[in-house]
């Protein structure tokens, strides 16, 4: 059920995408837009959906919003493939947008994809309380930004200047905003849509966030390029702390799962209604992708 479930979310935030971006004009930073959205697993989307499918929201709202997410996420990672992030030419098992364009088009096309998703979640579609669609904006705002995503990316780049390892607690810090954050608005989303206490949902996503990195962490060391869409053993070659460096492989891959168990636990108010989330924490730490 859950790959299904996973597919059709996937399905159904491409489609908003396309449908939204049809009447953009025929450029390069359109084209970079319509390439950067296509692939991955549309995880953040998923959970978005289906938060939403907890507390029976129907209507467009959650797969307007689902669409949001994956639209910031994807622009987050076209900007950290550039040569002044990580410098990586292929992402999802394609050429990264600035080696299939070049680094201004990337600029402009991840500068688009961000501002599409405030459009998106400001959509009187999204929600007809104007409150509930003000509350998705400024929230998403905050999880990618300076006390988000984009704190995450600038605690990255400055531990690569650090003259010193980072250790458990700050490598932990750094993912929580870096991956973490968006991982946690999403699954909340259905919630906000829904009018409803997030903190269930919110401690399964800080749990599910950071199995998620650690999960990267342990594919970067096991995974092989080919499955894994992208580069491998970067971390290692570059000397950054991970995870699996701090850790230790079998003791990162035992934390991980503990994690998974967390997660599922922050799912009990649900019971079997939440048995797709719960898969999903199950998902995270088995992909090879």
């Amino acid at each position: 059920m859950f790959a299904a479930r996973l597919t059709a979310a996937a399905h159904a935030t491409q489609s908003v995408l396309a449908h939204r971006m049809a009447g953009y004009a025929d450029v390069p930073v359109v084209h970079g837009m319509r390439y950067a959205v296509e692939g991955g697993k549309g995880l953040r989307g998923f959970l978005v959906m289906e938060s939403a499918a907890l507390y029976g929201v129907a209507g467009p709202g959650p797969s307007l919003a689902g669409a949001a997410i994956e639209a910031l996420h994807a622009y987050s990672l076209v900007h950290d493939d550039l040569p002044c992030m990580d410098d990586d030419d292929v992402r999802r098992g394609q050429p990264t947008v600035h080696k299939k364009w070049d680094d201004a088009t990337a600029v402009l096309v991840g500068d688009a994809l961000q501002t599409l998703a405030f459009d998106l979640l400001a959509d009187a579609d999204c929600a007809s309380d104007p409150a509930v669609r003000v509350a998705l904006v400024a929230s998403l705002a905050r999880a990618s930004g300076a006390q988000g995503m984009v704190l995450g990316q600038a605690q990255d780049i400055a531990a690569e200047t650090a003259g010193r390892v980072l250790d458990l607690d700050e490598i932990s810090e750094l993912q929580r905003n870096k991956t973490g954050a968006l991982i946690e608005w999403s699954a909340q989303a259905g919630a906000v849509l829904a009018k409803e206490d997030p903190t269930p949902l919110r401690h399964y996503a800080q749990a599910l966030g950071l199995a998620f990195q650690i999960a990267d962490d342990i594919l970067d060391v096991e995974g092989d390029a080919a499955t894994v869409g992208k580069a491998t053993g970067k971390d290692a070659d570059a000397g950054k702390a991970t995870f699996v460096s701090l850790l230790g492989l079998d003791v990162a891959k035992a934390r991980a799962q503990d994690l998974v168990d967390q997660a599922c636990d922050a799912l009990a108010p649900f019971g079997a209604k939440a048995d797709v989330l719960k898969a999903a924490a199950d998902f995270v730490v088995t992909r090879k992708k």
